[in-house]
């Protein structure tokens, strides 16, 4: 491999304060979060301005990047709160965002007015999908742009060699995949008033959908792969964990992951497997070949919906839908994610139930991973309990190995 050749970033999704910490711990070297407002995942928890700045905070004393969501398709009453907004993150300082990632030309615009010292990047949105489209980016200033995900590996490629060298292209690598061109859908919006470029997507393509012909109207006719009907717009989920080289080598600086709505399990797993990944390969090529079952098989452990490579190596056909279904798979169930010790028990805050005497796994920052039996559950009070039936109870458990901060409880489902 080129010496010269430098590592991606792998930019991880938060929706937290909690998923930020883990994406930090767990390998990320760029965070994106949303505020309550103006980013384009109004169903996440998002990031008060206070849980902001001690985030943009705390990823910084690590060493790390966060990137801000401002990426919605702005109407005239947004315009003065978006200009507030911007005000108010670089209030912030030493501790404001690293960038901003916007789609709409008016958004961009205030940014530039408002904060002219913080680079700009441009979603997905946007519709980026040719290199004339970067150069006008470029040429207004912005420092990145999203690549659309309809992008195949040789049309990046072809991006990369007709842009100016110091412009960079973040590509999506994993999660999520949306039925609609680089997310622009109207489906949300036309059957429930939530419009999915504000933010507010009710994910209509994982629906279950009939036909109607136009002069038999009420008269469904169902599209149907078994008797459970067709879910024809649902598209297996995004994974090049196996493609590291090509990606690289077709010119992309930042792998993006999706998820800002995920558990922390979730970022956990896809972020600390693609940074093992990536340093695989910068490590050693031939690591990196041999080690690429145990990167998907510890990705199919995570929430999926199967996996497949999408556009990158031409159009997907019917081999990257799931027609019988729209729910996720699921290996196994987050519990929670130790915070401290006390009093020899390892504290969490529990997130889903189990029992004494069940055998859990531990992940941690780093890769490894430990089994255990559970041995003692307790409550806050130091009552003993046989089980933590009730979420978001904080609980204090012995499992026979000592615990650390940060560390992730699964159980195998």
């Amino acid at each position: 491999m080129n010496s010269n050749i430098k590592k991606p970033e792998l930019l991880i999704p938060a929706g937290n304060p909690e998923t930020l910490e883990i994406a930090v711990m767990y390998g990320a070297d760029a965070i994106y979060i949303g505020g309550d407002m103006y980013g384009l995942r109004a169903k996440a928890k998002n990031f008060s301005m206070e849980d902001m700045r001690k985030g943009i905070s705390f990823a910084h004393s690590h060493g790390k990047k966060v990137y801000v969501t401002a990426n919605i398709t702005a109407h005239n009453q947004d315009l003065e709160g978006i200009r507030k907004y911007f005000r108010e993150l670089m209030s912030f300082g030493k501790d404001r965002p690293d960038a901003f990632i916007i789609s709409d030309p008016g958004v961009f615009t205030i940014a530039k007015e408002e904060a002219p010292d913080i680079d700009i990047h441009i979603s997905t949105q946007a519709n980026n999908t040719n290199y004339a489209t970067y150069r006008f980016w470029y040429n207004l200033g912005a420092t990145r742009v999203v690549s659309a995900r309809e992008l195949s590996m040789n049309e990046i490629a072809e991006l990369r060699a007709n842009i100016p060298e110091d412009m960079e292209i973040e590509t999506f690598v994993h999660g999520a995949m949306c039925i609609a061109y680089s997310g622009r859908c109207l489906l949300s919006n036309y059957f429930t008033g939530r419009d999915a470029n504000l933010g507010e997507c009710t994910h209509s393509c994982r629906w279950k959908y009939h036909l109607v012909e136009e002069t038999r109207l009420g008269e469904y006719l169902p599209i149907e792969e078994n008797e459970r009907g067709t879910y024809i717009f649902n598209s297996k989920d995004l994974c090049m964990v196996e493609y590291i080289p090509e990606m690289i080598n077709a010119g992309i600086n930042s792998l993006k992951v999706e998820g800002r709505m995920k558990t922390a399990l979730y970022v956990a797993t896809v972020a600390g497997t693609y940074r093992k990944a990536i340093d695989d390969y910068f490590c050693d090529p031939q690591l990196y070949e041999r080690n690429k079952p145990l990167y998907k098989a510890e990705l199919s452990k995570g929430v999926n919906r199967q996996f497949t490579t999408g556009f990158f190596f031409g159009k997907p056909t019917h081999k990257d839908q799931i027609y019988d279904h729209n729910t996720y798979e699921k290996a196994y169930t987050y519990l929670g994610t130790i915070k401290g010790e006390r009093d020899g028990l390892y504290n969490l805050e529990q997130k889903n139930k189990f029992s004494v005497g069940e055998e859990i796994e531990v992940i941690r920052p780093g890769g490894k991973v430990i089994k255990a039996n559970v041995i003692r559950i307790t409550d806050d009070e130091g009552n003993d309990m046989e089980s933590c039936p009730h979420p978001k109870q904080n609980i204090n458990i012995d499992i026979g190995e000592k615990l650390f901060p940060y560390d992730i409880l699964r159980r195998k489902e």
